[in-house]
């Protein structure tokens, strides 16, 4: 089983944040973990990023996807249009929020295709923070009402990056997969 991690843009890689300690977690799990750092990386065009990830995924449908900020958004394509097992979504968004280089990357021009991502997935689980400073928590709470996912909101996590979420951990998210395939680790 495949797990992709999609980080966010604005020049964000594989190695910020708490990526690389829930890769570790995962990987001790068993799990087969694609992190690496994405092509453009600054605007995360659509059509880059969802070529990237048809690469490395190339139609498995034994995967899970996990996408933080723009990467939420990313997995939200993907699986409009592919199978997978799952997917974790930290700090979605469904509009650019008037922000330019937000619009540029294209994810936002068509309309969303709620049921099909919902459809083509055993799972979706969803973090996000009440004092995300990027993304308001409305825009969260949009999308949890649109996908009804297991839904996991905080209230002093920011943007769940490094600095802001407790340093680079993100263990909630690593058990929270976990349970979903119901792995034991006593």
């Amino acid at each position: 089983m495949k797990v992709l991690f999609i980080h966010g843009n604005g020049g964000c890689t594989a190695s910020h944040h708490w990526y690389q300690s829930a890769a570790r977690g995962l990987s001790a799990l068993g799990l087969e973990v694609i992190l690496e750092t994405f092509p453009d990386n600054v605007i995360a065009h659509q059509n880059v990023w969802l070529e990237f990830m048809e690469k490395h995924l190339a139609g498995d449908n034994n995967a899970i996807l996990i996408g933080h900020s723009s990467g939420a958004l990313a997995a939200m394509r993907y699986a409009e249009s592919h199978s997978l097992i799952g997917s974790v979504l930290v700090s979605a968004c469904h509009t650019d929020l008037g922000d330019p280089n937000e619009k540029a990357s294209g994810f936002y021009e068509a309309p969303w295709q709620w049921d099909a991502i919902k459809a083509n997935q055993q799972w979706i689980i969803q973090f996000h923070s009440e004092d995300d400073y990027l993304i308001p928590v409305d825009e969260a709470r949009y999308v949890r009402d649109q996908l009804t996912p297991d839904y996991f909101e905080f209230k002093d996590r920011g943007h769940f990056m490094g600095s802001d979420s407790g340093g680079k951990q993100f263990p909630e998210l690593v058990e929270a997969i976990k349970q979903k395939l119901r792995i034991n680790t006593f």
